[in-house]
Formats: structure tokens, C-alpha cells, sequence
């Protein structure tokens, strides 16, 4: 079981102590399931009051909270300091170097003698497998694949050939990095296939979802800039070329040859249309659909996409239709009394036209408007 005091925990985050630095801890946990021995993280208020409650031997927090129960390791940033600090009780874990005696490997391939290459895996000619790197199982790489150091593929990846993989990527399982691009044109009454004969490049420090489909481009490579990570479910066609550290959340899909810059967010079940350019520090909310190119921080929502206040006041505006709809039918319905009175009205002026205080009818107008009988 890895342990560790207060005290060097706070070292390994630079953070401060409030109370007893000796106190052992041995993992973290929720506020709900924490023992004793457990650590716990407050980032809020209420978050704080949950950890005192709590069974935690500490509580890792920002900002000027005290305790009078429980230790604290105070730091500039609890959730950054959570990330580290899980990584410290629970470190990646490590596979033995070799080949698994059911794996099939050729010849020309170049395969590290750190590397772990795990059952059931077929290694294609003249690959080269980097340092520490891990193939779990079931895993294919065809021909001509580049994967580099550190490198993390759990069962059933299938890279297609000719793709490069920098270090330290995770790509987990299921998924399939360098398949066809979708690529047909019409012929003589019938779709015939453009050969996709790109490649995909895959930058360092990129983690890869699971059943990612990720298309070899037609002629020159796809691209995922280094430090992206990508959520599961997610479809990138060919040509694409995604900045460096993008997040992309489940279920979004990518059109061909679309450009998205640095630092960018797309969020969940959005699609983006091909051949766009969408700028760095781009933000695209849940369900999108983008039709057009997106200036540097840029926001949009809805579908079509539309800058993120005018979505907002659309949205609103169509929260609203009901209500609108029956003030709409109300004025309808005055109106139309309206015009009726003032058909009745205009009827009256045409009967009386012509006559002066009754004529040879013998009537007249009363106060009321009200036709009336003298002699």
C-alpha cells in the first residue's frame, strides 16, 4: 500500500500544512466514502462542509478555510493539486518488457526491448515500436506504422498503415486510427472510390478515447496536434487538422479538411462541416452545428451555430413563442371587434347621409347617437 504523510504530500504540491503533518495517508476518496486514512478535496463552501463531516484524515484546499477536526493542505489550486496527488497513489501502471507467444511480429519490425507487445497482436512489416511502450492485446498495426516512447494502446486498437504516433499517447480500446477517408465521386451512374492514400500523424502527449474513428487523409496526412485529448465516440475524417491541447467531447464529429486552432473546446454531439477554419481558443457548445468559419475566440451555440449571445437570445426568444402566440390571438380578436364596430358604425353614417335633422322622415339622431321619432 503506498503512504504518505501530510507533511510530504504538501512538498509534492507545494502546498502548506495546518495541523498535524505527521498523519498517514493512504489514497483519496469522496467526502460520502472517505475513511480514516483517506484524503479529500474542497475546492467550495459546501464541498468543505461535506469533507469536515467526513471520516477523512485530511482535506486538501484553496483558499482561507480553517479546521478545528481535520488537517489541511492548503494550496493555490485543490483541483490541480488533486490531479497530482491522484497520480501519486495511484501511478500508471507498468507492463513487463517482452512478446507475448501468441502475438505474430515480422521480421523487418523494430521493436524496442522495453516494449511490451501483449496477446494476440499482429505487428506489420518494418513498424518500430518505442521504449516502454505497451500494446495490451488484440491490437493490429499494419505496415510502416511509427509509434514512439511510452506509448499506451489498450486491447483492440487497429492502426491502419503508415501512421505515426509521437509519445507518451494513450489510445484506448476499440478505437481505429488511419481507416479510408470517405472519399467517392459519381461515374457512369454509380459512386466510385477515391483512394485515400494519406497517412494520420499523431503529436505527443495526445489521449485518445474509446471507439474513436480517426481517417487516413486522400493525400496528405490528419492531423491531432500534441497534447489534445479526445473523448470517447468520436469521428474525425480525412484531412482534418485539430491545434495543439483542444478538447473534444463525446460524440462530436469532424468533416473533412476542417482546420481547428490552439486551445480550442468542442463539446458534446457537436458536428462541424468540412473545409472550415475555425480559429484558436474557439468554444463550441453541446449539440452545435457548425456551417461556418470561426474567428480566434470565438463562442457559438445552436444549430446553426450563431455567436453564443445572439443564440442565447434566440433561444430565449423561442422559450417565449407560447406566450407570445396567445397575446397574438388576443389582439387578433380585438382587432377584429374593432373592425366590426366601426363596420356598424360606418352602416349608420350611410343611412343617416343626406338628411337634415331627420328630413321627411321625421328622425333624428338623439344624444346617444340613437335614432329617434319627433313630428
Amino acid at each position: 500500500m503506498i503512504s504518505f504523510t501530510a507533511d510530504q504530500l504538501a512538498v509534492q504540491v507545494k502546498g502548506e500544512v495546518c495541523g498535524d503533518g505527521s498523519v498517514p495517508l493512504t489514497g483519496c476518496a469522496s467526502a460520502a466514502q472517505a475513511h480514516a486514512g483517506d484524503l479529500v478535496f474542497a475546492e467550495n463552501e459546501t464541498h468543505f462542509g461535506a469533507a469536515e463531516r467526513s471520516q477523512a484524515s485530511a482535506i486538501l484546499v484553496a483558499g482561507p478555510f480553517t479546521s478545528a477536526h481535520k488537517v489541511l493542505i492548503r494550496v493555490p489550486d485543490a483541483r490541480r493539486a488533486m490531479a497530482s496527488v491522484l497520480q501519486l497513489f495511484s501511478p500508471p501502471e507498468s507492463f513487463p518488457a517482452g512478446i507475448h507467444p501468441t502475438a505474430v511480429v515480422a521480421d523487418s519490425a523494430q521493436i524496442d526491448p522495453t516494449a511490451h507487445i501483449g496477446p494476440h497482436c499482429v505487428i506489420g512489416a518494418r513498424v518500430r515500436l518505442g521504449a516502454r511502450s505497451a500494446l495490451l492485446g488484440g491490437n493490429h498495426i499494419a505496415n510502416d506504422c511509427q509509434i514512439g516512447e511510452d506509448v499506451c494502446l489498450f486491447p483492440n486498437v487497429v492502426i491502419y498503415a503508415q501512421t505515426h504516433i509521437g509519445n507518451r499517447v494513450s489510445i484506448h480500446a476499440g478505437s481505429v486510427i488511419g481507416s479510408d477517408g470517405y472519399g467517392y465521386v459519381f461515374d457512369a451512374g454509380r459512386h466510385r472510390k477515391v483512394l485515400q492514400l494519406g497517412s494520420v500523424i499523431i503529436r505527443d502527449d495526445v489521449e485518445i478515447g474509446a471507439q474513436v474513428a480517426i481517417d487516413r487523409g486522400a493525400l496528405d496526412a490528419t492531423v491531432i496536434g500534441q497534447g489534445t485529448k479526445i473523448d470517447n465516440l468520436v469521428h474525425i475524417a480525412h484531412n482534418v487538422i485539430l491545434g495543439q491541447h483542444c478538447l473534444i467531447l463525446g460524440q462530436v464529429g469532424f468533416a473533412g479538411s476542417t482546420r481547428l486552432g490552439d486551445y480550442s473546446v468542442v463539446a458534446s454531439q457537436a458536428g462541424v462541416a468540412g473545409h472550415l477554419e475555425l480559429g484558436r481558443q474557439v468554444t463550441i457548445g453541446a449539440k452545435s452545428g457548425v456551417m461556418r468559419n470561426i474567428p480566434d475566440g470565438g463562442k457559438v451555440l445552436g444549430s446553426p451555430a450563431a455567436p453564443d449571445r445572439q443564440a442565447k437570445r434566440q433561444m430565449i426568444a423561442v422559450q417565449q413563442l407560447p406566450e407570445l402566440i396567445h397575446k397574438l390571438r388576443d389582439l387578433e380578436r380585438e382587432v377584429q371587434q374593432l373592425k366590426f364596430q366601426a363596420s356598424e358604425g360606418a352602416g349608420a353614417s350611410r343611412f343617416t347621409a343626406g338628411f337634415d335633422d331627420g328630413g321627411d322622415l321625421g328622425v333624428r339622431p338623439d344624444n346617444h347617437g340613437v335614432l329617434s321619432h319627433y313630428g
